[in-house]
């Protein structure tokens, strides 16, 4: 079974915590990403993902001016790059989760998503 840092992507969405939700929303989408990793100088303090867009929304809140802050999961988990894809997998559904930042000690070196390890687990052999 392969390891997260063998499929992950290196280059990670971050963003600040006093970032807002529109620019935020619009950077993910210009990324083609569903998540960005909210920094606290080179420490992963949050995540928001496209459900806390989405719940930001429907809050009815005027969102103009709205901080990232207000909306992300604060000190999400995060995984060393060593860890098994079928241990990540069981990792996300068993929390709910489809995002999950790869550190080594505390700096951020990728991210995987559900999608990145559900990947991992139909490809088929070559030759």
């Amino acid at each position: 079974m392969p390891t997260l840092k063998e499929f992950m992507t290196g280059d990670v969405l971050t963003t600040d915590r006093t970032a807002t939700v529109p620019d935020v929303a619009s950077r993910m989408l210009r990324s083609r990403v569903g998540s960005a990793v909210v920094m606290e100088g080179s420490r992963v303090s949050g995540i928001v993902t496209e459900r806390d867009v989405l719940r930001a929304a429907a809050s009815g809140k005027d969102l103009s001016s709205a901080r990232i802050v207000d909306w992300m999961t604060s000190d999400p988990v995060t995984v060393d790059g060593a860890m098994e894809a079928d241990e990540a997998l069981e990792l996300m559904m068993a929390n709910g989760f489809r995002h999950l930042p790869v550190v080594e000690g505390h700096s951020l070196v990728g991210i995987v998503s559900l999608r990145d390890v559900m990947r991992t687990r139909i490809r088929k052999p070559a030759g």
